[in-house]
């Protein structure tokens, strides 16, 4: 054999094609390692010029409005002016082009004074949320700019509601904690955290969105960082020594035709 086709035959050839993770090597990390005890520098948080909307200039700089809850609407309109300040948007030619970033903590929780999807019934449903989202969304797709929500979708209580604020994102995962529940004393669970679940990804100009080989994961949670990956289960294994030796397969009854003085046999017709 020449020197190339040793190489190649180093793995199984059925298994050459496959991503290293699905041969049985062990594949590289991806993302970013960010150490959570660390408190970044004042001048890197500055040299970024970031822009803080807090929960006074929320209460101070609304103003009423009859079709949209007052703090989305000056929150959309803050928006808006970052992206005019920084030259974010689309139709605008510029030399040096960056990506604006956008975090939304807690959104549609009582602090935003959010009365719609909390409501216990649809005449006191208020779609300020929705429309939120979507007009949100509109401000994206005309800019360079990717925003992150987190939601607290367990105080919700109108049926479908969650379901109707999904549809206004491109992006859905959810984060379910162990935490309280019985899959937190649960061995299969011991080494992680809660599950990390891919509800809905984008299709961005495209009909289909991309389906990763499993959607099945998993998080953990550690004193300097915070890992995501897939879900492996442990293999079952049962408690006590002691199995269950019965024969899955049922006995079968001899028919009333036949004189037999044996014991009935799996092959007896």
């Amino acid at each position: 054999n020449t020197p190339e086709q040793s190489e190649n035959m180093k793995i199984a050839w059925r298994y050459q094609h496959l991503p290293a993770s699905q041969a049985g090597h062990s594949s590289s990390k991806f993302g970013h390692y960010y150490d959570l005890t660390k408190v970044m520098e004042p001048q890197l948080i500055s040299s970024v010029n970031p822009a803080l909307v807090g929960i006074e200039e929320l209460e101070r700089e609304c103003k009423e409005c009859k079709d949209l809850n007052p703090k989305y609407k000056y929150l959309l309109k803050r928006i808006e002016e970052e992206i005019d300040r920084g030259h974010f948007s689309t139709t605008e030619q510029t030399d040096k082009r960056s990506i604006l970033r956008i975090a939304v903590h807690s959104l549609g929780s009582p602090l935003w004074d959010e009365c719609g999807g909390l409501a216990s019934n649809q005449e006191d449903l208020d779609y300020s949320l929705p429309r939120f989202l979507l007009a949100l969304r509109v401000l994206m797709r005309s800019a360079f700019a990717v925003c992150m929500i987190t939601i607290p979708t367990h105080l919700f209580q109108i049926p479908g509601y969650v379901g109707r604020l999904r549809k206004m994102c491109d992006t859905v995962l959810h984060m379910d904690s162990f935490a309280g529940s019985d899959k937190e004393k649960n061995p299969a669970f011991k080494e992680y955290h809660g599950l990390f679940n891919i509800v809905q990804l984008p299709r961005l100009n495209s009909l289909l969105c991309h389906m990763p080989d499993t959607l099945d994961f998993a998080f953990k949670l550690r004193r300097k960082k915070f890992t995501i990956e897939k879900l492996h289960l442990p293999p079952e294994l049962s408690e006590t020594a002691n199995r269950n030796q019965e024969d899955p397969v049922p006995h079968l009854q001899p028919s009333t035709a036949i004189c037999s003085t044996t014991k009935p046999n799996k092959l007896d017709f």
